[in-house]
């Protein structure tokens, strides 16, 4: 069990044993004693409790257990914590001159000292509980009539969280409802530990939020964390740095301020402030705690680090010293929402110290603000320091006490007694239709602390400041702030000025509203700091967390291929859609430039030229022949083939203009059908005069009919049978699984190839083979008959001009496959007229040498070899 368990429970003991001891004989109970504690009190019908910290600093003693505790002596009067006790004696003294609250019934108060300590918050409540007021005449005769079963039915307190949840742990199984005004853990909203207490300050839930709201407006990632060793700065440090890390913000460090720190301890917090690259700094801690670190910090001159102060301390008049000016100047927090109470202010001025025992507080108060002592006591020595007159003027001083322009935690405190109030109101049915008519309350029957607590949970009215208070199921308040700036006015003073309001309960995205013109930022700067780890990386770059550090920690790497960022800090690129490429920068995506070979680059136009070039020469060899038809050198090489094969070589030639161009679906299936059927019946052609040859030479040995038998119509069916078959072989392919334009983007640069993508390639090799296939036989058959008796033997063009053929397209595939873009297109445009004119210069060329130049030789002796020397 935690130990702040364990301490409330061991008071419990303590109240139940030894606080009030019961006589079994006349059932009579009596208190053993009273700490001694003291008190502002007032008699009432029912009396209302108040704890508050008008000490912050409570002396530790040392117990020995063998004797009485003594009272726990407490240092450091704070001005503050006074006006919040004046404020609650104001509000209860305006609601008793109220005649429509709580008409006929008069309310009391007992306010103790809790001196900001756990153990002195625990004995001034068992104090207030256990009832042990000063035993005087007037109040033995309002115990008599008090409406309530117990001496205290409400407590209004504490300031800092950790005495709240002791003595809210000590008052929740008695159902004795505890109102704080200041204390904001996120601990306390456990109903089920802490069932009886309610506040009228929002949980540090709503401030942790609108922190991180802040910080993140401000692009603050890497920031300070500095608390003290209690629940409020605990919880909240840790509350911050969740949302803070969620949101992909980072603490760069984070410090405790002991209790009572040495100045070692002071050096260590400030040398790692010093050395830390974050200039801001998140402080959850009260005034008082922060005050020896902050002052050590204006002696190092420590000036460039942009506070951000938890509400606790956002408007402490105690830190706003001349001193502490050059560091505090700028700091920004959050405070609670903030008015002016009418009458208030007067109220405070005509407090007066007195020799009445009610008046101890006051008298504190007047000797610490004027710095001289009251002579009311015996033996008072007025030889060491001056004397107060009791008659000092409030009005000639400035302090935290009398400024009262836009009270906020003082409002809280009001507006807990007014809960208080209208709660009463409605347990005595005050103005009820079962009351007379003078609406006087029901006070016949006395009321327990459990059932007020009924109607705390339920009240719900708009007070004179048009707001409206209720509790929700946790007992809190709406969550409103006001954003503060500490600037230094003409006067040379520190003004709180509001710069910004924060409502939890707003929509998200509504919370924050923040007027950034207003702010005056530390060291005098006129735009908000910069804290980060590392810059944003520019556009065009990608965040890379360091190995072993946190996220706000980064390396900028320049985006992938294909990828780009926009904007700055992106902790991933993007991905550009499907034909974009990035920029140069890479921080915007561009249309890819399409690529495909056209009919106006340099390259198409080449082999566009070549292409008609080859159609030209083929037509005027064909003209040749066609001229020269009766000489012999046409006869003998059969010049019906000579011209079918000089057309299916144009068409050789024509075919590669369909892949020069914008692909298309049309041109995507008649380039390759176009292709593998012209050079198929080129093939076959040539196949043929090489068959022819071998026959005839066949034919010349007695008795041989074989040219008979492959006379011209069975030339002509071989040649369409073997061209058949490609074009059986291309109308599957086409049918089944058939070319289709596609926008390639896999290469580099931005560029979109536009090109056939074969969704079946074996099919384009089976054309090829096919192809090979005849070239092989035909190869084979001129290779035989190379050697043939002849002058003029076909068969060896025929045989150098498929060895050529063979050559290019066996260069042709891995050339194919290697080349990128439109350079592929390129490449199968050049096998094609390579081979085309390899076959037209070696079978042709020759033979028109012989037609123009020499003639002599195109005769049949000249043919023979029997031509005279």
């Amino acid at each position: 069990m935690p130990v702040t368990k364990l301490v409330p429970l061991g008071l419990l003991l303590l109240l139940y044993f030894s606080v009030v001891i019961c006589n079994a004989l006349d059932n009579r109970c009596w208190t053993l004693g009273d700490f001694n504690s003291p008190a502002l009190e007032r008699d009432g019908d029912i009396v209302i409790g108040g704890l508050f910290p008008m000490h912050y600093i409570a002396l530790e003693t040392d117990q020995n257990y063998s004797e009485r505790p003594q009272h726990q002596e407490c240092s450091g009067f704070d001005f503050r914590a006074f006006r919040w006790v004046q404020t609650m004696v104001f509000a209860i003294e305006e609601i008793n001159s109220n005649s429509s609250l709580l008409p006929g019934v008069t309310l009391g108060y007992r306010i103790l000292d809790s001196c900001d300590h756990v153990h002195t918050s625990l004995r001034s409540a068992l104090s207030l509980v256990n009832g042990t007021f000063s035993q005087t005449e007037s109040n033995a005769d309002n115990s008599a009539k008090c409406l309530s079963t117990a001496p205290v039915p409400a407590v209004i307190g504490l300031a800092s969280s950790s005495p709240t949840r002791a003595v809210a742990q000590t008052l929740g199984p008695f159902g004795i409802p505890l109102i704080s005004y200041f204390a904001t853990c996120t601990c306390l909203t456990d109903k089920k530990e802490y069932p009886s207490f309610l506040r009228t300050v929002p949980s540090d839930v709503f401030q942790v939020q609108g922190l991180v709201q802040l910080v993140s407006h401000f692009g603050w990632r890497w920031v300070g964390t500095v608390g003290t060793d209690d629940d409020y700065s605990h919880y909240g440090i840790q509350a911050f740095t969740e949302q803070l890390e969620r949101l992909g913000g980072c603490i760069a460090f984070h410090h405790t301020i002991p209790k009572a720190p040495t100045q070692a301890q002071i050096h260590a917090i400030l040398n790692s402030l010093e050395g830390s690259t974050a200039q801001v700094i998140i402080t959850f801690a009260t005034e008082g705690q922060l005050l020896e670190l902050l002052v050590e910090a204006a002696h190092r001159n420590l000036t460039s680090r942009q506070w951000v102060a938890s509400e606790a301390w956002v408007t402490a008049k105690l830190l706003t010293i001349p001193k502490l000016h050059p560091v505090l100047v700028g700091t920004v927090g959050f405070a609670f929402r903030g008015t002016t109470i009418p009458g208030l202010a007067e109220f405070l001025l005509r407090v007066r110290p007195s020799p009445r025992p009610e008046s101890i507080f006051t008298n504190m108060f007047w000797e610490e603000l004027f710095g001289c002592k009251l002579d009311y006591k015996d033996g008072a020595d007025s030889e060491l320091s001056t004397l107060c007159t009791g008659l000092e003027d409030l009005m000639e001083t400035e302090n935290s006490y009398t400024d009262v322009s836009r009270v906020r935690i003082s409002y809280n405190v009001y507006k807990a007694v007014y809960a208080i109030a209208h709660a009463l109101h409605q347990l005595l049915q005050c103005g009820s239709k079962e009351q007379s008519s003078d609406r006087i309350c029901n006070t016949e029957s006395k009321f327990s602390p459990w059932q007020l607590l009924h109607y705390l949970k339920k009240v719900n009215f708009t007070n004179q400041f048009n707001e409206k208070v209720y509790f929700d199921n946790n007992g809190e308040p709406v969550p409103l702030y006001d954003i503060i700036n500490w600037q230094k006015n003409d006067r040379g003073t520190i003004q709180f000025q509001m710069v910004g309001t924060y409502d939890g309960s707003a929509p998200h995205g509504q919370q924050l509203k923040i007027d950034e013109g207003l702010i005056q930022w530390t060291g005098g700067h006129t735009e908000a700091p910069v804290s980060l780890c590392t810059p944003p990386c520019p556009p065009g770059t990608r965040q890379a967390t360091r190995l072993g550090q946190p996220v706000c920690c980064f390396d900028c790497l320049p985006c992938a291929e294909g990828e780009i960022s926009n904007i700055s800090g992106a902790t991933e690129c993007i991905k550009c859609p499907r034909y974009y490429w990035p920029n140069n920068e890479r921080i915007s995506c561009v249309a890819g430039t399409e690529e495909f070979l056209s009919y106006q680059e340099i390259m198409g136009i080449i082999l566009i030229s070549l292409s008609l070039f080859g159609v030209a020469v083929a037509t005027v060899i064909t003209v040749i022949f066609f001229l020269f038809r009766s000489t012999p050198i046409v006869k003998a090489n059969n010049s019906e083939m000579s011209f079918l094969l000089l057309l299916s070589l144009k068409l050789c030639f024509l075919c590669s203009l369909v892949f020069v161009g914008r692909p298309s679906p049309w041109t995507c299936r008649a380039r390759q059908a176009a292709f593998g059927i012209s050079f198929v019946l080129c093939i076959s052609c040539i196949l043929v005069k090489t068959i022819v040859v071998l026959l005839a030479f066949r034919s010349t040995m007695p008795g041989s009919i074989s040219v008979k038998l492959f006379g011209p119509p069975q030339q002509r069916v071989f040649i369409f049978c073997c061209t058949t078959g490609q074009v059986i072989l291309c109308a599957c392919w086409l049918a089944l699984a058939p070319p289709y334009p596609y926008k390639n983007t896999s290469y580099q640069g931005g560029k979109i190839v536009l090109e056939c993508k074969d969704v079946w390639p074996l099919g384009f090799y089976l054309v090829l083979g096919y192809i090979g296939l005849l070239s092989c036989v035909c190869f084979a058959l001129a290779f035989l008959g190379r050697k043939l008796p002849d002058t003029f033997n076909e068969a060896k063009l025929i045989t150098f001009s498929m060895l050529i053929f063979f050559a290019v397209w066996i260069s042709f595939i891995p050339a194919y496959n290697s080349s990128p873009g439109k350079y592929t297109v390129a490449v199968e445009i050049f096998a094609i007229l390579a081979s085309t004119f390899g076959l037209l210069f070696c079978i042709f060329v020759p033979k028109c040498y012989v037609i123009l130049v020499r003639p002599d030789l195109n005769t049949k002796k000249g043919m023979t070899g029997k031509m005279s020397k």
